[in-house]
């Protein structure tokens, strides 16, 4: 099964994709990023880190399943984790959706909302990110937020809508859920 969990900036991605591997077995799928590490990120853990020119080079090979740019920097997907036979999560950009669905159909989505989005604000500013790219990511948040809540039909695309509150029910919730797909696939 691949599993992808999309929301805005800050609302726990990254932590429920953790928790997804170490208690349901899951195994990650690595992101591919131009832009340089950050503090307490490591090569292969965080993601792979590589120059546009290595994901041509990729491409080239048909190792790469997919190729999108967001944020002023280029992400990728490898092909062998994409189309892997063991179940595996990854982020994904809410925008990517359609894209998502021609490449995988079987794909699975969770949309993650905020209960309180000023949280998912704090865990923004918590990253230290340099000014600009702060200043981006928390207008963005606002209007994905914003473009979420209010447009049905970007809803309706996703298989699973959960509303975080950052406390043990939103992280049972979610759980549950992968546990419930893993089940039924």
């Amino acid at each position: 099964m691949l599993l992808a969990l999309a929301g805005v900036t800050g609302v726990g991605k990254s932590y429920y994709k953790e928790k997804i591997v170490e208690l349901l077995g899951f195994k990650k799928v690595n992101t591919i990023r131009t832009r340089a590490i950050r503090t307490g990120e490591k090569e292969g853990k965080t993601g792979l880190f590589m120059t546009s020119e290595e994901i041509d080079s990729l491409e080239k090979e048909d190792k790469i399943a997919y190729r999108f740019s967001v944020f002023g920097g280029e992400y990728a997907y490898l092909s062998d984790e994409i189309n892997s036979s063991d179940n595996m999560v990854f982020e994904m950009h809410y925008t990517t959706i359609d894209d998502w669905k021609k490449i995988k159909p079987n794909i699975k989505t969770i949309y993650i909302v905020p209960t309180n989005i000023e949280f998912a604000i704090q865990n923004t500013i918590n990253r230290n990110l340099p000014k600009n790219k702060e200043i981006e990511r928390l207008l963005e948040i606002q209007e994905q937020y914003n473009t979420f809540i209010t447009d049905k039909d970007l809803q309706s695309k996703f298989d699973f809508i959960v509303y975080n509150n950052f406390d043990k029910k939103s992280e049972d919730e979610i759980l549950n859920i992968v546990k419930d797909l893993m089940i039924k696939d």
